[in-house]
């Protein structure tokens, strides 16, 4: 893992699988995922790194209930006194209550299915209490004031985090960027025609930076590219 300043405050933590980001301010600490089981040592680096004891961690926004995303959901919320964050869809399987659900996968994603699957363990991840479960539209205290975007299609309950202030978007796995740069609709979806019209309404917001789960994130403009993919999509669904 490497870590990178995207702007002031925020920085990009990046996995071989997962990626997690850092914001940092006067509303304190806040993670937005945090990759694969077994991450929290070397987030816990990262954070010192940076000048911040692993207790400093005020929130943990959880993008999605996979476990590239919230793997190491309940050694960080350990770490302190953390409100754990998630959409209340999603929220049943991040307690352990219930089994996700399972994706639906065209023939072409099944091999980059397999492939990430390799890099994740057999085991379920250890279960994790949600301390505020989410709906669309609510206020959040970090980034100077965020908001939550409901965005389901990818699982249930997946959520983005928009930030108006300094336009920046956590889009979680509803978008992804391929390794030559270009922003695509997100992938394994567990609804595609959701995670389509999902993927149409991020692209709405007046985003200049995105960050993405999977790919590097977009610096600068990213509404253009964003909106670009979403025309490419037309009428037809994924």
């Amino acid at each position: 893992m490497d870590v990178t300043e995207l702007i002031p405050g925020l920085h990009f933590l990046r996995f071989p699988v997962g990626h997690a980001y850092l914001c940092h301010g006067p509303d304190g600490l806040t993670l937005i995922d945090i990759s694969v089981p077994g991450s929290a040592p070397q987030i816990a680096t990262a954070l010192r790194a940076l000048g911040h004891d692993p207790a400093d961690l005020r929130r943990l926004m959880l993008t999605h209930f996979h476990t590239d995303h919230a793997g190491s959901a309940a050694e960080i919320a350990a770490w302190g006194n953390i409100e754990v964050c998630a959409h209340h869809a999603d929220a049943p399987y991040l307690r352990g209550e219930a089994p996700g659900p399972p994706q639906d996968l065209p023939g072409w994603e099944r091999p980059l299915f397999d492939q990430v699957s390799r890099h994740l363990p057999a085991a379920p991840p250890a279960p994790v209490w949600i301390d505020r479960e989410l709906h669309d539209g609510d206020e959040l205290a970090f980034g100077g004031g965020a908001i939550a975007v409901a965005v389901p299609g990818h699982t249930p309950g997946s959520v983005a985090f928009y930030l108006p202030g300094p336009r920046v978007l956590f889009a979680g796995d509803t978008a992804a960027r391929r390794p030559g740069g270009q922003v695509i609709p997100g992938v394994l979806n567990t609804d595609r025609a959701q995670a389509t019209a999902s993927f149409r309404r991020l692209a709405g917001l007046d985003a200049d930076i995105a960050c993405f789960g999977h790919g590097e994130p977009v610096s600068r403009n990213a509404a253009v590219q964003l909106r670009a993919a979403a025309r490419q999509l037309g009428d037809h669904k994924q």
